[in-house]
């Protein structure tokens, strides 16, 4: 069945939508500043222990939200969880291969193609129409977030690349997947993959870098804060918005933490931001913003026309 036939019409629940995966994004925006706070922590120990945080945080608002019925949530959803478990624990992974064997402004830049392949695979697998105005967007954000890594690019760095490209393609399945249901409870998807994420992130630590999680009081505490308020609230606000909003146009508004974490940095650490970034992130805004009030003068339009006339 297409999303489009059982997507809500009520213009209300799209701007709900909206307003959620904004909070989302901005909870997520908050992790550049908090990992310039960690001591001595590499990116895998945070994953495992980040990724354990957000695992236990979803499975105690999944148990909140349905009482007794935990185990029946899960099966619910047992299909889209398996795929955008593993397409989100991809995204997770492929992140932090991605930073670590490429520039961030590689990794970036590639991180914004999301919108662009949530676009086509929410076509292909669900149906759903991808309006003119967010093609429009989905180009003007890719385009800012350009300019805005525009002076560190750089070519090379092949598995960097490819690791940043699965983690784009990871973020997109994982939003498609939530789609595929939207009736129905989807935290299960995203708690199953903060289960993967620390499997995979702790087979990185004891095995392959052999660095174990002897880690600081300090680092352990900030590494679970993030975990629950930064990717735990991220991806609730996302996942439970998703259900009102097109994977497309929840992946564009997602672009924001782009925006965001810069000025966060520079709030906290006085870090210089130059013009290309302050360009490019508005050009991002101006993006979001125009698919937003496009997209809410659309669905404006859908209702009065589906009102009956008083001479029906």
């Amino acid at each position: 069945m297409s999303v489009a036939a059982v997507q809500p019409a009520r213009s209300g629940g799209y701007r709900r939508g909206i307003v959620l995966v904004l909070l989302g994004a901005l909870a997520s925006s908050w992790m550049g500043l908090g990992v310039r706070m960690f001591e001595d922590a590499t990116a895998w120990q945070i994953l495992a222990i980040r990724s354990f945080s957000m695992m236990v945080f979803l499975l105690i608002i999944i148990a909140w939200r349905n009482p007794g019925q935990i185990l029946s949530t899960f099966r619910q959803a047992a299909g889209a969880t398996l795929v955008g478990g593993v397409a989100i624990a991809v995204a997770f992974c492929g992140i932090i291969v991605a930073i670590q064997s490429t520039t961030v402004a590689n990794a970036m830049f590639l991180l914004a193609a999301a919108p662009f392949l949530a676009a086509i695979l929410g076509r292909l697998f669900l149906g759903e129409h991808v309006r003119p105005a967010t093609w429009l967007a989905i180009v003007v954000s890719l385009s800012g977030v350009g300019i805005m890594v525009a002076e560190n690019i750089s070519f090379g760095h092949l598995w960097g690349n490819v690791a940043a490209a699965a983690a784009a393609l990871g973020l997109a399945v994982f939003l498609v997947a939530l789609r595929s249901k939207p009736n129905i409870e989807m935290l299960p998807v995203a708690a199953f993959g903060g289960l993967l994420g620390t499997i995979a992130a702790l087979f990185m630590c004891f095995v392959v870098t052999g660095v174990g999680l002897s880690l600081s009081t300090h680092d352990v505490g900030l590494a679970i804060a993030l975990g629950v308020f930064q990717l735990g609230l991220a991806c609730y606000f996302i996942t439970v918005g998703a259900r009102y909003v097109p994977a497309a146009e929840v992946a564009l508004l997602n672009l924001v933490e782009v925006v965001l974490g810069p000025l966060w940095v520079w709030m906290a650490f006085s870090e210089t931001t130059g013009p290309y970034t302050l360009i490019g992130g508005a050009l991002v805004l101006a993006a979001v913003i125009g698919d937003t009030l496009t997209g809410e003068r659309e669905r404006r339009r859908q209702i009065a026309r589906a009102k009956p006339s008083v001479f029906d």
